[in-house]
């Protein structure tokens, strides 16, 4: 268990990292050399590349995401970047994006109309 300063800390730098991805603009072309190297940079920092995202099982990929103590805003806002991300031709990752947000709304115990709205519209994709 992280004391508090700690995992302030660490959630500080959690937030930065996704705060850095989430405003990556994502196109739907293939992305540049230097997009690439800065979403793998990003996506390090939380023991991840763009191979193991791709080959990780949703569940995998939530259990790495606790045991990296994201919360469940940190957990909205992976999943927020995984469907961005998905606009990038060659990936797709709204399942992944899917899973993150119904565990989220199931383990927060606290219903959410935002997760259940992004649920409901993948759900109907």
């Amino acid at each position: 268990m992280l004391n508090k300063g700690l995992r302030d800390n660490e959630a500080i730098r959690i937030d930065n990292v996704l705060k850095t991805l989430r405003s990556l603009d994502f196109v739907p072309q293939p992305l540049t050399d230097d997009t690439k190297f800065d979403i793998e940079n990003q996506l390090k920092e939380l023991a991840l590349n763009i191979e193991t995202l791709i080959s990780y099982q949703n569940d995998e990929l939530i259990l790495l995401l606790c045991r990296l103590h994201l919360d469940f805003n940190q957990l909205e806002q992976f999943a927020d970047f995984l469907m961005d991300f998905s606009k990038v031709e060659n990936y797709n990752f709204e399942e992944k994006a899917l899973a993150v947000y119904q565990y989220i709304q199931q383990e927060s115990k606290v219903f959410s109309f935002g997760i259940n709205t992004k649920i409901a519209s993948l759900k109907n994709k």
